[in-house]
């Protein structure tokens, strides 16, 4: 049952809002969490797409693996539809935001929030991208204890080495780059990625000659199953904190809710920020007011600390629909990690004889489990998907065009641009002797990139975010440089065939709209209101250096959760 009042009210249970919630309620305060989308694997919500359910969850017994396993399926369409951003009831079509070209904004709606689909992927920040961009307040030292204790609860290990990661690691060697050890990365080089999913069963190495079943108890950990993308949650028939993929609704929503302090109630959109100026100057920050979206009702709760992790799209939405006090960074600097995809293709004999197979399988083993660093730049890392994926990923797209429309003579790949027909099937059809490479580029905080919002333009829940995002020449070089290494590391590793896509803007990894000393001081707390914190990736000063955001994102609202109880409490 949610109360009237709460210490604490935290709007968002994507992948930050749950840190800061546990790291409030360990110190003994009241927190009410508000979601959104549906609570999946709970026994609140046993049908979350088809019917309201209960109110709100304040107990880890309510956590049901059974459920999460009827609920999520390894259908990539289906799941697609379940998890972006959109109401519980998918009869009321997805929330729109208004995003320039062909590209899109990749996020999900639900507790666990968009990390329920991401890869595992939790590498620290470049140091450099801190220390030497001089767009951060704090320094790198400042988030390393905080690493370390998120690292711990998603127990990120590097990633088991199938034969797309040999390949990817022998063309990188071959190109002149040295294997990295250290995590926390000052020069560029190789190395397993770092990922928040359990190592696999010993049985399932490749000596194990392994021929029973993939389900738990059977098999623990990961079963090297790919699927992460959607939302796989595997081991099959594990309880819910048994999960392989350490997902933010898998490790902290269990911590937070086991400190009986917790209550998240989903289906809650939070639509205003309630502000008091008792001495006529700066707001304070005093509760919210959400609609439940599936009854349009709407209700306000009071708190003595309201915490903003509703993502870097929806919370500069809702300070500006909120109406408060003007900031000209409220919603600037977006950074999106502009990213390409490139391609190889290898012959059969090649592989046999590199690999000691005539097949890639990037189906096999983790979704992406291999990368290459380059700070000041970025980083390369391989992506193993289904067809249906790979296909949209790789060729589905691109600011080019049609392949068949640009002339790759003077480039490192055979080809560029979008396929379709049978330029599509033919090269689709040789999907098991492929290896796709995301390139993930070091782009920098730009004031005209951003999240605004138009009277005329709504939903029902107020104005909906418009999205504006042009790469400047020097993002636009990065990228260059990096797809060029790519094409480079899979010729060493014997590719014959290299394909670009030259993708559209897409916003896979989204941060940097409500920038820690811009928006935020210090501590995340804003400059102008009192006692309105942002625990949220819009909250980092840049894109972290091209590095997956997720773990500095964590490290970042673990400390903001402690900051709030030394400032407040």
């Amino acid at each position: 049952m949610v109360e009237n009042a709460y210490d604490a009210v935290v709007v968002g249970a994507g992948g930050d809002g749950p840190v800061t919630a546990w790291k409030l309620a360990e110190a003994g305060l009241s927190v009410l969490v508000l979601e959104a989308g549906p609570f999946h694997g709970n026994e609140q919500w046993p049908n979350p797409h088809e019917e309201p359910g209960g109110e709100a969850s304040s107990s880890v017994e309510d956590l049901s693996g059974d459920l999460l396993d009827e609920q999520f399926t390894t259908r990539e369409l289906e799941m697609i539809t379940n998890l972006v951003f959109g109401p519980a009831d998918h009869e009321r079509g997805f929330w729109f935001r208004k995003f320039p070209g062909d590209g899109a904004i990749l996020q999900c709606a639900g507790v666990g929030g968009t990390t329920l689909h991401y890869t595992g992927c939790h590498p620290r920040a470049y140091p450099a991208s801190i220390d030497e961009q001089g767009h951060w307040p704090i320094e790198y030292a400042d988030l390393v204890p905080y690493y370390r204790e998120v690292e711990e609860m998603c127990e990120v290990a590097p990633a088991p080495v199938t034969a797309k990661e040999e390949l990817f690691f022998r063309g990188a060697e071959a190109a002149g780059w040295d294997l990295i050890e250290d995590l926390n990365v000052t020069e560029p080089g190789y190395r397993p990625q770092p990922n928040a999913i359990r190592q696999p069963d010993e049985k399932l190495h490749v000596d194990g000659d392994y021929d029973g079943e993939f389900t738990y108890p059977d098999v623990e950990g990961d079963t090297l199953a790919l699927g992460n993308i959607a939302g796989n949650p595997h081991p099959r028939g594990a309880p819910f904190e048994e999960k392989a993929k350490r997902a933010s609704n898998v490790s902290f929503v269990p911590a937070a809710l086991r400190t009986d302090n917790v209550t998240i109630r989903p289906n809650a959109f939070v639509t205003d920020v309630l502000t008091e100026t008792p001495r006529g100057d700066t707001p304070t920050a005093t509760g919210v007011e959400f609609r439940d979206t599936w009854s349009g009702a709407t209700e306000r709760v009071d708190a003595e600390v309201v915490v903003l992790a509703a993502g870097a799209i929806e919370t500069p939405r809702l300070w500006l629909n909120a109406d408060l006090p003007e900031n000209d960074w409220v919603g600037r600097g977006l950074t999106i990690h502009f990213g390409d995809n490139v391609m190889g293709l290898w012959d059969g004999d090649d592989l046999e004889e590199t690999i000691g197979k005539p097949t890639v399988d990037q189906h096999e083993g983790q979704d992406i489990a291999a990368r290459l660093d380059y700070p000041g730049v970025g980083m390369l890392q391989t992506v193993g998907t289904a067809p249906g994926i790979g296909a949209i990923l790789g060729f589905g797209a691109s600011a080019s065009g049609f392949a068949f429309q640009n002339d790759p003579a003077d480039a490192p790949w055979d080809t560029m641009g979008r396929l379709a027909g049978s330029d599509l099937k033919r090269l689709l059809s040789d999907y098991r002797r492929m290896l796709q490479v995301l390139v993930v580029s070091d782009d920098r905080p730009h004031q005209r990139n951003g999240v605004s919002v138009a009277p005329g333009a709504s939903d029902e829940h107020g104005p909906i975010p418009i999205v504006n995002y042009e790469p400047s020449e020097g993002d636009r070089k990065r990228r260059d440089e990096l797809a060029e290494t790519a094409a480079e590391i899979l010729r060493e590793a014997g590719a014959s065939h290299v394909h670009r896509s030259d993708s559209p803007p897409t916003a896979l990894h989204v941060h940097s709209t409500m920038r820690m000393g811009k928006v935020v001081d210090e501590a995340c707390e804003a400059y102008d209101v009192d006692r309105l914190f942002v625990a949220d990736h819009s909250a980092l000063a840049n894109g972290v250096g091209g590095a997956n955001p997720t773990n500095t994102g964590q490290a970042l609202a673990a400390r903001t959760g402690e900051k709030i109880v030394e400032r407040h409490f």
